[in-house]
């Protein structure tokens, strides 16, 4: 065996499972070995690695190889790929709260004539700006390998009223002087304000608005807001009608007296519902108390304040449900639901209607075109045969897509009223026998009185398992 096959056979590669890194070693029972850095290049590249050899570690072996026969030496170390961060849009405003709240002052207690300042902007002022994304740095492995990398994602503007795009697509402005606010399906508006400095009342009447509503007093019994923006009121709201594609905020309260009703596109927050008929496609926040009331939530009804009771009626949200008292020592009946957004029920009977009439004209139309295809063959297609032909090609078309969009839609309704295993029902402090809690499918009565206990589903059951 020559010198330079001995050299190859008593030296030991390892490349790691990845690839990134390579590690040399000599055989222990190989003696009074010699070589160059040229000779150790020229096997390790026999040996497969070719790409991110450190060549002052190669001089090092090169130069005292003993010390390598009991330790491994990292030779060569690939480059990762870098993926790519996704593009996306970037306010003038802070957006992360959309919600007015009144100033906290620092003993704790909260002024209520010191309003969260406004997210107004002025005609022609940028509102967003589209950041776009980084793409992604292919890699290279210590084989030479290359490794393909994943490109970030643009970022689109969701754009809705009194906007508009600047000629390079990359900014939003404001068309028009008012509030930004984002309504459902974070849609980027301008509205402008309508603000009632008093009480709605018979002096004010119903208001039905394209903006956002401000009352600085009470909305009586009776009476009708409706906002395509935000509304907020800093007094209460007596059995009154408010809805708004936006979030509602009710400084002082909801004492409804089982009239009337509160629906939002996003969120309600109010200090406390009483005898109340509350609806978000949100959530709920409560700071007090959730009395004899029926709330809806899409997301989750929070009542976690100081005094955070749920008691009597009915609590329903699409996720979560925390508060820090359930029910009384008097067991009033408490019901609490969560898994499962009711409007999705009434969506998904709507599609799969709206399925069976779409299939059902589509296949009258393919038996049509079946019949004009066969005239085309025979030649005796007429022209107002062909326009025909080419209208009903098109219907085929987009009936075709709008059945694919609906299936779509149904999937995922359909996974969403099965996914329950991350709804839960948490108590901070104690839930009283009387309260029933329904998660997805399944129902629980809570008989005896426990404390500090959160209700999740597990293997086809409600389980109630202790906070951590």
């Amino acid at each position: 065996m020559s010198a330079s096959e001995l050299l190859e056979s008593s030296i030991m590669i390892h490349i790691s499972q990845d690839k990134l890194t390579a590690m040399l070693q000599f055989d222990a029972a190989a003696d009074n070995l010699e070589c160059t850095p040229a000779q150790l290049m020229e096997i390790i590249a026999r040996k497969g690695v070719l790409f991110g050899i450190q060549t002052d570690v190669i001089e090092k072996i090169a130069k005292q190889p003993k010390l390598y026969m009991t330790s491994q030496a990292t030779i060569a170390k690939g480059e990762p790929a870098q993926n790519g961060k996704d593009g996306y849009i970037q306010f003038t405003y802070d957006m992360s709260d959309t919600r007015s709240r009144p100033a906290e002052l620092e003993d704790g207690s909260v002024d209520f004539k010191e309003i969260t300042q406004l997210k107004n902007v002025k005609k022609g002022q940028l509102i967003a700006e589209k950041i776009p994304p980084v793409p992604g740095t292919p890699g290279t492995l210590v084989t030479g390998e290359k490794v393909q990398s994943k490109n970030g994602k643009e970022a689109f503007f969701k754009q809705g009223k009194n906007v508009v795009l600047s000629p390079d697509k990359m900014g939003l402005y404001a068309a028009i002087d008012g509030l930004i606010t984002l309504t459902d399906k974070n849609k980027i508006n301008v509205f402008p304000i309508y603000e009632i400095k008093g009480d709605v009342d018979y002096k004010v009447g119903n208001i039905d608005f394209v903006g956002t509503v401000i009352v600085r007093g009470n909305v009586l019994t009776g009476f009708r807001i409706r906002a395509a923006g935000d509304i907020r009121i800093i007094g209460g709201v007596e059995g009154a009608e408010l809805e708004a594609d936006g979030s509602v905020e009710i400084t002082g309260g909801i004492l409804a007296s089982n009239k009337g009703h509160v629906r939002a596109g996003k969120n309600v927050k109010s200090s406390f519902i009483q005898d109340g008929n509350v609806t978000a496609a949100g959530d709920v926040i409560v700071s007090q108390s959730i009395m004899h009331s029926h709330v809806r939530a899409g997301q989750s009804v929070l009542c976690a304040g100081a005094k955070g009771l749920i008691v009597g009626g009915v609590v329903q949200a699409g996720n979560n449900v925390v508060a820090r008292t359930y029910g009384n020592t008097m067991s009033t009946v408490t019901t609490i639901e969560v898994g499962v957004r009711p409007e999705l029920r009434e969506e998904f009977l709507e599609l799969r209607k709206h399925l069976k009439e779409t299939s059902d004209g589509l296949d009258k139309t393919e038996k049509a075109l079946n019949l004009l295809d066969q005239l085309a063959a025979a030649g005796q297609l007429t022209p107002d045969k062909l326009a025909l032909r080419i209208k009903l090609t098109a219907t085929k078309r987009q009936a075709v897509d709008e059945i694919a969009q609906t299936r779509e839609r149904i999937l995922e309704i359909e996974r969403s009223l099965e996914d329950t295993e991350l709804s839960k029902v948490e108590v901070m402090n104690t839930i009283y026998g009387g309260s029933k809690i329904v998660i997805g499918r399944y129902t629980r009565f809570v008989k005896d009185p426990a404390t500090r206990v959160t209700f999740r589903y597990s293997e086809g059951d409600i389980a109630m398992l202790p906070n951590t």
